[in-house]
């Protein structure tokens, strides 16, 4: 197993949809809203605002995209990280029931908007096969199953281990799930498609132009830029992942926590077939887990994880993801990555994505690596929050997520948490457990 001397460290989305740096313009004195953050949040809310007759500009310290919005894995799951069970037990069933129908709704939703806009970037509604990497992980996965089956119409397939080959060229799981509502997709063509619609409504884009601080002034805000001033009625943040120090307050509530993908040379179709027949979107239970899939076309695998050690190389952890890639499929042992890159997706204390208000202004962030459905949809949201009509009510309207304790934008705590998830992953994985 080797990487290649051209290893690409562009993502390998940028290929065909490649991050868009707009020309500058002037920033406009005034606006109905402006918006921080030119990915899927804020484009988003944009073109709803913009069609609703808001006068919108969009502000971003780097071109439109480049975040995590054209760096993520195309899987759109509008995934929790807490499990139904957990949730129940946290917010009662209800909620919990609320919460996954809102992610279903999402996703049925998405598919609709990119038909009806006629957005061309490589949907596939595939589903998903999340793999047990120990014995007991399964049993787990087998209730949780049947406890979504019970209560939340999403016709999730429990898969045993002797049946897994029909889903999954490997051995090297324990069975797992299929969740058939799920699908993939090409970000980089989905945020292209989603700027140009924005665009055409009418909303602004300024891109590589940093806002540097946003003050209460009288019943609006002034939003300082690195390229002017602008008074604005109302503001919208979706910065997530990339929140810096210019919102301190936010800073200190979310984790930027790095995430590495890889994607291989071409493989054989041959191979491609038989190691993932139904090109599904795949995940596993680690966790400091990978998600994986075959590339829209069909003919790479795309691999990506948690950078892991602080002091870790990115060659180094290119050389771990394709250890691990190896380790679930044997035969590839000869295949080399040839592209590899790197973004940040955002945790909150309690997991959970969030839309909320604080000191007037509107925030959707949190989306714990699942953005490519819930960026989208949060922002939407928040603009319906704005404009006060359209779909106002959401299970994920809250309070906003608290500080973490002696936090202040530095993920200091990360490496010695993921040293911790990954002994305990190493111990579930030992034998007879």
């Amino acid at each position: 197993m080797t990487i290649v001397a051209s290893l690409k460290t562009d993502p390998y989305w940028w290929e065909a949809a490649p991050p868009t740096d707009m020309p500058e313009t002037d920033v406009a004195e005034t606006c109905d809203v402006a918006i921080v953050g030119a990915g899927y949040t804020g484009l988003s809310a944009a073109l709803v605002l913009a069609r609703a007759g808001r006068s919108v500009q969009v502000f971003d310290s780097l071109r439109a995209g480049e975040g995590a919005s054209t760096r993520n894995g195309g899987i759109a799951s509008g995934n929790i990280r807490m499990g139904f069970g957990t949730l129940i037990e946290r917010f009662g069933l209800e909620r919990a029931k609320s919460i996954y129908a809102e992610g279903k709704l999402a996703r049925e939703r998405l598919s609709a908007f990119l038909e009806d806009e006629n957005i061309a970037c490589d949907q596939q509604m595939v589903g998903r096969f999340a793999g047990a990497v120990a014995p007991k992980h399964f049993e787990a996965m087998r209730r949780e199953a049947d406890l979504l089956n019970k209560h939340v119409d999403l016709g999730v397939s429990v898969i045993a281990r002797k049946d897994q080959h029909s889903e999954l060229g490997t051995d090297y799981y324990h069975g797992g799930v299929v969740r058939p509502d799920i699908g993939g997709l090409h970000p980089g063509k989905f945020h292209a498609g989603l700027f140009g619609r924005a665009s055409d409504a009418g909303a602004t884009v300024h891109t590589s132009t940093a806002v540097q601080g946003v003050q209460r002034d009288g019943d609006g805000y002034t939003v300082r830029t690195a390229r002017g001033t602008v008074r604005a009625n109302d503001v919208l943040i979706g910065t997530n992942g990339y929140t810096d120090k210019a919102n301190a307050w936010l800073q200190r509530r979310l984790v930027p926590v790095p995430s590495r993908i890889i994607v291989t040379e071409p493989i054989g179709v041959d191979v491609m077939a038989r190691l993932m027949p139904k090109r599904r979107m795949l995940v596993e239970s680690r966790r400091v887990g990978y998600y994986y899939r075959p590339t829209p076309d069909g003919t790479r695998i795309l691999f990506g994880g948690r950078e892991g050690a602080a002091n870790a190389s990115p060659e180094e952890v290119v050389r771990i993801h394709m250890g691990r890639l190896v380790e679930i499929f044997p035969e590839l042992a000869d295949i080399q990555a040839a592209f590899s890159w790197s973004g940040f997706v955002a945790y909150s204390r309690d997991y959970m994505p969030r839309l909320f208000s604080h000191d007037g202004m509107h925030y959707a962030v949190g989306y714990c690596g699942s953005g490519v459905v819930w960026a989208w949809w949060t922002g939407r949201h928040a603009a319906f929050q704005i404009l006060g009509q359209g779909e106002t009510e959401s299970a994920f309207l809250c309070d906003p997520p608290k500080a973490i304790p002696l936090y202040a934008g530095k993920p200091w705590f990360l490496p010695a948490m993921m040293k911790w998830f990954g002994f305990q992953d190493r111990m579930d994985q030992r034998p007879g457990r």
